[in-house]
């Protein structure tokens, strides 16, 4: 018995009726070479190359033999092998020693099945809500606008990617609900949860609430891109994406994985807070990012005590998103006025535009009236958004 390993093939060969002819006069049959070449095995594909169709052009001329043979791995040691395995076959099955010219290839791949170059393609606008720092509502406001967009009778989606500090489950009163599977042509995805009418997936859902979530980089990134590509969210005439406060690794993310049609920023009057609202305006401004500003919305803009409604009191200053919105061209969507019902209502998961002919419910429609409005605007002057591609940061400031 002769052992020849063909990879991870091994070939067992009975020699034992052996026997060598000259045979230098003679032209063999297409039929019998195939017959030997079916005894030698594709090592990847495990099957015999002739049943896999791997040989064409075969000829031969006395005991010259030669032919075209496709792999998947021509590496050079697999050509090795494998043309040891075809001479040793059609030296048993034709009973001489040949002289044998294979030309290998690899075997052409198969062309992929063409993927949706469109993240989201029921998606008709998709709106990122940023702010500079923490502390400014922007979270607060996020869900009021979406509640607000729904009321109108839109369809709407909210994305809390706040990754690391979700908020989103308890504005809405669904901090015991989990997503639900669903599958969708063939597909395991999963279906966001439903409140107040808005769609709504958050890193919240699949963490304890007392747990922190403790992720680096790309471990956020990849999670934030999954509430995107592995939700079943339908059609949607709005998507938000609450982002967390100040710029890093989740805005960039979210440029490259949707086309953002354009960002709203959040901030209170105070100077503080202005200077790093402008540094997220410069963000979404710069060159490799260029994703349009619909404008900015000012929150605890004033105090009115519910004894005196018609007194207003500017605590943390007056006028200053709105004098910083004018410097940077851009328009101002609104003003929200601090009212301790708004965090009352948000505590409660109830958000605060439904409390319906209060001045924070006004001043909340007035914002998504806002908000509608620049989308039309921006979408009738400039192109359709495209993802991102940015391959270098390096260097890139807001100045």
């Amino acid at each position: 018995m002769l052992l020849l390993l063909l990879t991870k093939q091994i070939w067992v060969v009975d020699i034992s009726n052996f026997t060598t002819q000259n045979n230098s006069n003679m032209n063999f049959d297409q039929k019998d070479i195939l017959e030997a070449l079916s005894f030698v095995i594709e090592p990847d594909l495990k099957k015999d190359i002739v049943d896999l169709n791997l040989v064409s052009n075969v000829k031969s001329e006395g005991n010259k033999i030669s032919f075209d043979l496709q792999i998947n791995n021509p590496a050079m040691h697999n050509k090795k092998r494998i043309t040891e395995a075809c001479e040793l076959h059609l030296n048993r099955v034709l009973k001489t020693e040949i002289e044998l010219n294979i030309s290998i290839t690899p075997i052409p791949k198969a062309p992929e099945t063409p993927k949706s170059s469109k993240v989201l393609p029921n998606v008709k606008n998709i709106i990122a809500i940023a702010s500079g720092k923490g502390g400014v509502g922007k979270s607060t406001t996020t869900a009021n606008l979406a509640v607000a967009l729904a009321q109108k009778g839109y369809k709407v989606g909210l994305v809390d990617a706040d990754i690391y500090g979700p908020s989103m489950p308890l504005m809405f009163n669904v901090e015991d609900e989990k997503p639900m599977p669903i599958e969708v042509n063939g597909r395991n995805m999963i279906k966001p949860v439903e409140s107040y009418g808005v769609k709504l997936l958050s890193i919240g859902f699949f963490a304890n609430t007392d747990q922190a979530v403790v992720w680096r980089g790309p471990m956020a990134t990849k999670a934030l891109t999954q509430l995107f590509t592995e939700a079943n969210w339908g059609e949607l005439d709005y998507m938000l994406i609450d982002l967390p406060p100040g710029t890093g690794d989740i805005h960039l993310s979210l440029v490259q994985t949707v086309p953002v049609t354009g960002a709203v920023i959040v901030s209170t009057p105070q100077k503080m807070a202005l200077i790093d609202a402008r540094k997220a305006v410069g963000m979404f401004k710069l060159e490799q990012i260029n994703v349009p500003v619909l404008g900015m919305i000012e929150n605890m803009a004033y105090f009115t005590p519910a004894e005196l409604p018609n007194n207003k009191y500017y605590i943390f200053g007056e006028n200053g998103l709105k004098d910083l919105a004018a410097e940077q061209n851009l328009p101002l969507l609104g003003e929200i006025p601090l009212v301790q019902s708004v965090r009352e209502a948000g505590d409660a998961g109830r958000p605060a535009v439904l409390q319906e002919n209060t001045p924070q419910a006004k001043a909340f429609m007035e914002f998504a009236d806002n908000v509608i409005a620049q989308i039309n605007l921006r979408n009738e002057k400039l192109d359709p958004t495209k993802k991102v591609e940015i391959t270098n940061m390096n260097g890139c400031s807001t100045k």
